[in-house]
């Protein structure tokens, strides 16, 4: 009987040894699909808006036209600028301050005199329009960008749509430099696989030639949706974006919230709360023992000493934002009725922000790294745009929301993430921390040199470090 049993027994072996695997592969299916179907849904709400002036009009829809728009100056323009430079008051800066109160006063002196006697605007402003520029209206407000296609494609060579988005006090102009980089990468000898880029960058509403607000609490959110309607009107389903600064927070807000037209995320800047008791213990240990909270060395040179470098040092480089977070127009007044002062509050930070070490020269060290033409295009786009104050309400929109600008961390990046972390810039967020909100990071990079302005200081590092990411994610 034992004997006759024996078939049985194996046979049920047998049926257990196909059921069993069976079973946990249909429950492990279900938990994927359960795990997938979750990350769909935690997604930021699109939502819809309307920025123009008075009530969103009832009837109609929207002038949906892309409009050739091109940048021009006049005598009149011109001759209001030297007139108010003209009239710089000059104020004596303290002896041997460097650059340790601000914009050192004797240094400004020679900016101004290189600005009304040197500085040619007309020839920046064929400069400015060297790349197509465009307007479309969204939302009720025009949106300004440009849009730059590659000149030459290989026979069967795929063009990546990126969009590029910048910060404050930067502008589309920051882009000048990366943009045949990334178009025509070969004539630069960049021939990371071969990846070439059709280049979209806007500029965010409220700064330089993209038209400001009229209502109250544009967010990154409000922009992240206008620049997804902006790539959609371009015909763009599926594309890779970049950004720093703001634009670091409006990309990743793009990659919240329709993930599945996002290819990829490259960010030269990533905002991470540092809130928590669970936090403070990682931190205080990392200082002993960092392989113990997932910091490497590098991690830890850049990170400590932590009150110098992630308090008093971000202390002082952000006194700009109390203001702007909550009463921008006070100040913004002044900076918008003078050159001088609007030159001085912006350049200050393409010094410090550049490097830390600039504090101590008398010049911020800010002809080391770029012209006096460069520096003065980009405030002279904020000058006759007199976009300094919508620019600076930018803060008090999101700030006022989001006072951490914590609220989007609980909704996952999934999307693949390359994240470029350059040395001077202003805080640095090791991989083990950015993981926590981007759940795919694919690339992330130490960079040898460089600071918050990535693209305008080191375009050739950027564009490198953009095009190896893009080529990971294709490889996919």
């Amino acid at each position: 009987q034992a004997i006759l049993c024996l078939p049985r027994s194996f046979e049920c072996s047998q049926k257990n040894a196909v059921l069993v695997p069976a079973a946990a592969l249909g429950v492990g299916g279900v938990l994927l699909y359960w795990l997938r179907s979750g990350r769909k849904i935690k997604t930021i709400d699109m939502g819809d808006g309307w920025w123009g002036s008075g009530e969103r009009p009832f009837k109609g829809k929207e002038d949906a036209s892309i409009r050739p728009f091109k940048i021009e100056t006049s005598d009149k323009e011109i001759e209001d600028l030297h007139r108010r430079l003209d009239q710089f008051r000059f104020t004596p800066h303290v002896e041997g301050a460097a650059f340790h109160y601000g914009f050192n006063s004797s240094y400004l002196r020679k900016v101004v005199a290189y600005w009304r006697n040197q500085f040619d605007w007309r020839k920046q402003v064929e400069e400015l329009n060297k790349y197509p520029h465009f307007h479309t209206t969204i939302e009720g407000i025009d949106i300004h960008f440009i849009h730059v296609k590659p000149s030459y494609v290989p026979h069967g060579q795929a063009v990546q749509p990126l969009l590029m988005v910048h910060g404050w006090p930067g502008s589309f102009y920051e882009f000048y430099k990366i943009i045949p980089l990334l178009t025509e990468p070969a004539k630069h000898g960049l021939n990371e696989g071969d990846v070439v880029f059709e280049v979209i960058c806007p500029s965010i509403p409220g700064y330089g030639f993209s038209e400001a607000p009229h209502q109250k609490e544009f967010d990154s959110v409000a922009t992240a949706r206008i620049f997804h309607k902006l790539m959609n009107r371009l015909g763009f389903k599926k594309y890779y974006l970049q950004g720093g600064d703001w634009g670091s927070r409006i990309t990743t807000n793009m990659a919240q919230m329709l993930p599945q037209s996002v290819k990829g995320l490259h960010l030269n800047l990533v905002f991470i709360a540092t809130q928590g008791v669970g936090m403070l213990i990682r931190t205080m240990l990392g200082a002993y023992v960092p392989w113990l909270v997932g910091f490497s060395r590098e991690d830890a040179r850049r990170f400590y000493p932590f009150m110098q470098k992630n308090v008093y040092d971000v202390l002082r480089e952000s006194g700009y934002l109390h203001i702007q977070a909550t009463k921008p127009d006070t100040a913004g007044c002044g900076l918008n009725d003078s050159p001088v002062g609007l030159a001085a509050y912006i350049m200050e930070k393409f010094s410090t922000w550049t490097d830390k070490s600039f504090l101590h020269k008398d010049d911020g060290g800010l002809e080391s790294k770029y012209s006096l033409d460069e520096l003065l295009t980009n405030v002279m786009i904020y000058w006759v745009t007199s976009s300094i104050v919508s620019s600076m309400r930018y803060y008090k929109e999101n700030f006022s929301k989001d006072p951490t600008l914590t609220a989007h961390e609980r909704v996952g990046v999934y999307v693949p993430t390359g994240i470029a972390a350059f040395p001077q810039e202003i805080v640095h967020t090791p991989r083990v921390w950015a993981k926590n909100v981007y759940k795919n990071i694919i690339t992330y990079s130490y960079m040898p040199r460089g600071g918050h302005f990535a693209a305008f200081e080191e375009p050739k590092l950027l564009a490198q470090d953009i095009m190896q990411f893009v080529q990971k994610v294709e490889q996919l």
